[in-house]
């Protein structure tokens, strides 16, 4: 795992997985996270296990499906699997965990440290509001919240039709600022698509977007570039 590098409270830890250290092999090398894309179940399960390890209890693990549905974890108790695109807690050391290859991971909390999300946001979640819905279950306002960018798509990348530029540009005609034409379609700045949403929202401190998980190969796995892939996780909790 790799540290979140942000100003956030003390008690609140955030991490994210590279591909690097696992079991699995290629297409999936090494450490893919993702038990729905074509991996071994045990290489996975083996890949889980060995984060688990390093974590003070196992992630939440969602079920993905593009959607706007925030999940609130309110129990200590395991849970199974559920359908959902983000996660919030206020409690201490259930771990909020959104898992991506070219979608951009977003975590959360608030200056307190009281509260965490994690968040998955492709472009049709954050054209279709997940980030306002995950900022709304904030009990601060978003002026208190820190926000963190992970491993996403890169603006040299991201290619789009005019379905996505024309999605935005309806949704708030500030995203023009978000597409650059490129071969009779765009590219699509995904990070500053997250800055346009999270600024209109009132929140000011975002922190990473440095990252393409298309160029950084090495590092990273990402779908647009090779289809059948793994998938790395961005994790955040509270600790006492």
């Amino acid at each position: 795992m790799k540290s979140v590098k942000w100003p956030a409270p003390s008690n609140v830890k955030a991490f994210f997985t590279t591909r690097d250290g696992g079991v699995s092999h290629s297409p999936f090398g090494s450490n893919n996270l993702g038990d729905h894309v074509g991996d071994l179940p045990t290489s996975v399960l083996e890949n889980r296990a060995r984060l688990s390890r390093q974590l003070p209890s196992p992630p939440v693990w969602l079920t993905q499906t593009h959607s706007t549905i925030v999940h609130k974890i309110t129990s200590s108790k395991s849970i199974p699997i559920i359908n959902a695109d983000a996660s919030m807690t206020q409690n201490k050391k259930n771990i909020c965990c959104v898992m991506t290859a070219d979608c951009l991971p977003i975590l959360m909390t608030n200056r307190q440290g009281t509260q965490v999300a994690a968040v998955h946001a492709g472009w049709r979640g954050l054209a279709d509001g997940i980030v306002e819905k995950t900022v709304a279950l904030f009990e601060q306002d978003p002026a208190e919240l820190l926000i963190w960018l992970g491993p996403a798509i890169g603006p040299n990348q991201f290619e789009v039709g005019n379905d996505v530029y024309t999605t935005f540009l309806e949704k708030n005609p500030l995203h023009r600022n978000s597409f650059k034409t490129y071969n009779q379609k765009y590219l699509a700045n995904i990070y500053l698509l997250a800055r346009n949403e999270l600024s209109m929202l009132g929140v000011t401190q975002i922190y990473g977007g440095q990252y393409c998980t298309v160029e950084q190969e090495s590092l990273f796995f990402s779908y647009r570039r090779d289809g059948q892939t793994g998938r790395m996780a961005s994790l955040i909790w509270l600790e006492d």
